[in-house]
């Protein structure tokens, strides 16, 4: 199943960047620590240039990524170092022991896929098995996720080598090795990292490997000190040797299983971890697939994203083919932003109801995403009165006439926020973007002893009680080897057959708003891609309120409340901060413009190989 390298493509050489960092590893080891870690490279916001781009969270993978581009790797190379990067120096967020979804644009075929490393159920999972046989009702959230139940067969290896075997061109042990060396040499702890430990710092001492690698003396690193991870670096060197069928049906795996079905749990610790049901089997049978991308039109650009399991791809683009029915302009943006939150509860309304695992469910993609399904939901919208949310799911039927009553629906499902997202472009226009995540951060808050990564905790993404008897059938239901919905959406935008656009947020099921609000601001406000994305931000997800951040609701919450608009602070985590995305632009031929956040969590790093003068 696994191969080291795509067919008929010549390897290149190792990178000389990594060979030079893992040089003199044995030396450093002896080293002290404070000694190990270069300073933490600046951030910068915004770059623009030729030669391939680059845009994370994080200035260490942003560097990584940009090393591979500019020693002739490409796109997808640069894209899974990143990753590799990610996930030593934002471990919150980003492990081998998570999934994700990359949307990618080949250059060459002008044509664009998807790669699909969602965590799969074990094969032992039902339907009721976060139902406690004691109350008949779900386990409390908290119990759910810091819990062996709640870890997905994890994705995120399986998905970088299929991704490698079709566009890559550098082995995955080669790309692997920078992040050996950052994990061995440590990071500078930032005000962020430290913030994210502190939320988690009760769960994770409940774990005994978690509590070792994260809370040394019981409690978070400073910020300024150094995080070395050496378990980790072993752990990629193992994985560069040997490849991912150490995951999927060797050693490693078999490691994984013992740590589900057995939590390391501390001696002292009094919370309650339930184990799992994950079985060596489960990872032996796990597959990453390649699913044709959604596709639809909006303001003369092509507009591509994940296909179910992922709703990001169905609400992105139910929601511009609502829009698409409005003049919008930054002549009234008070009318446009009501019309996006306004398309957004109606969309969230059809994401509940119709999307899941298309191997379990029948999702009607090609209906949700139809003009004549849009226009039916478009004709809701009054443009002087905002609709009383939850309102109901359409009818995707194929069926289309006119304006039926707004009747009233059901709640939003809760979906951890922390996630992460990239975007990568090379020197030959092939281009990436790429969500991965372990969920919550810190995911199941379980660390494979002795590996240093954690495991995800995906499985409560699933909906985690059963509906009443009589109510409409949940899409979202777990179920042996399904997977769970997402609302990751890694999201590309070309113009006659060339990249445009690229772009994508963490945020849990604020993802798809956060999307469509950047792409209202660059394609019908007029801003450019910086502010585009710096602006403040709203989501409204077919809830009673809508939640944002206070800039937003100084900015338009006294003219988008006398249309009936009701808000609230976005809750979080961080509370007030809605996504940190990333994003890119072909400004023009050969020229890109990386963007990430200027300030949100802690601002992120956009580079280029040869900035533009």
């Amino acid at each position: 199943m696994f191969r080291s390298t795509r067919p008929n493509r010549p390897l290149r050489r190792p990178l000389a960047a990594a060979l030079a960092l893992t040089a003199g590893l044995s030396a450093a080891a002896a080293a002290p620590a404070s000694a190990l870690a270069a300073p933490a490279p600046a951030r910068q916001p915004v770059a623009t240039g030729s030669g391939g781009a680059i845009s994370t969270v994080d200035p260490d993978a942003s560097r990584i990524g940009l090393e591979v581009l500019a020693e002739g790797g490409n796109a997808m190379d640069a894209a899974v170092a990143a990753a590799a990067a990610l996930g030593v120096s934002e471990p919150y967020v980003a492990a081998i022991g998570g999934g994700g979804y990359i949307t990618y644009y080949d250059a060459r075929t002008h044509r664009v896929s998807t790669f699909d490393g969602r965590e799969t159920a074990p094969r032992a999972m039902r339907a009721d098995s976060f139902v406690d046989p004691a109350t008949g009702k779900a386990l409390p959230f908290d119990e759910a996720v810091t819990s062996g139940l709640s870890v997905g067969v994890p994705g995120t290896v399986a998905q970088w080598q299929r991704a490698l075997d079709a566009f890559g061109s550098r082995r995955l042990g080669t790309l692997l090795q920078p992040s050996i060396a950052l994990a061995d040499r440590g990071f500078v702890v930032d005000q962020e990292f430290y913030d994210e430990t502190v939320l988690n710092q009760a769960r994770f001492s409940a774990i005994e490997p978690t509590r070792r690698l994260f809370l040394p003396g019981g409690a978070p690193r400073p910020v300024g000190s150094v995080f070395r991870n050496p378990d980790l670096a072993n752990t990629y060197r193992e994985l560069a040797r040997k490849g991912p069928s150490w995951l999927y049906g060797g050693g490693l795996g078999q490691e994984i299983v013992k740590t589900v079905r057995k939590p390391p749990v501390a001696a002292d610790a009094t919370r309650t971890v339930r184990p799992g049901l994950m079985q060596a089997g489960d990872l032996a049978a796990y597959r990453a697939l390649s699913p044709k991308p959604t596709r639809v039109s909006y303001r003369g650009l092509d507009v591509y994203g994940m296909p179910p399991d992922s709703s990001g791809g169905t609400t992105v683009g139910e929601a511009l083919n609502i829009m698409g029915n409005f003049r919008l302009s930054a002549k009234d943006t008070v009318g446009a932003l009501h019309t996006y939150l306004e398309a957004s509860k109606l969309t969230y309304a059809d994401r509940a109801r119709y999307v899941g695992d298309p191997a379990y469910v029948k999702v009607p993609t090609r209906e949700l995403l139809s003009r004549g399904f849009a226009r039916e939901r478009a004709c809701l919208i009054d443009p002087a009165k905002a609709l009383t949310a939850p309102v109901a799911p359409g009818e995707p039927d194929g069926r289309y006439g006119g304006c039926a009553p707004a009747a009233q629906g059901q709640a939003l499902p809760y979906e951890g926020q922390q996630t992460t997202h990239m975007v990568v472009a090379d020197k030959w226009g092939n281009v990436v973007a790429y969500n991965l995540t372990i969920e919550q951060w810190g995911g199941s808050g379980i660390t494979v002893p002795g590996r240093g990564f954690l495991l995800n905790n995906e499985l409560t993404d699933f909906t985690l009680q059963p509906p009443a008897p009589g109510a409409a059938p949940d899409p979202n239901l777990p179920a042996p080897g399904k997977r769970p919905r997402s609302s990751m959406a890694p999201t590309l935008l070309l113009k006659d057959g060339r990249p445009r656009l690229a772009l994508g947020s963490p945020g849990g099921s604020t993802i798809p708003t956060t999307v469509l609000q950047i792409l209202l601001n660059r394609l019908d406000l007029g801003m450019s891609l910086p502010a585009a994305l710096a602006a403040p931000r709203a989501t409204q997800r077919n809830t009673p309120q809508v939640q944002a951040e206070q800039a937003f609701i100084d900015r338009y919450g006294a003219a988008l409340g006398a249309r009936g608009h009701q808000f609230a602070l976005f809750a979080g985590p961080p509370a007030g901060v809605i996504g940190a995305a990333t994003a890119l632009e072909f400004v023009r031929p050969g020229v890109v413009q990386a963007v990430a956040e200027p300030s949100r969590r802690g601002g992120g790093s956009a580079l280029v190989v040869r900035p533009a003068r």
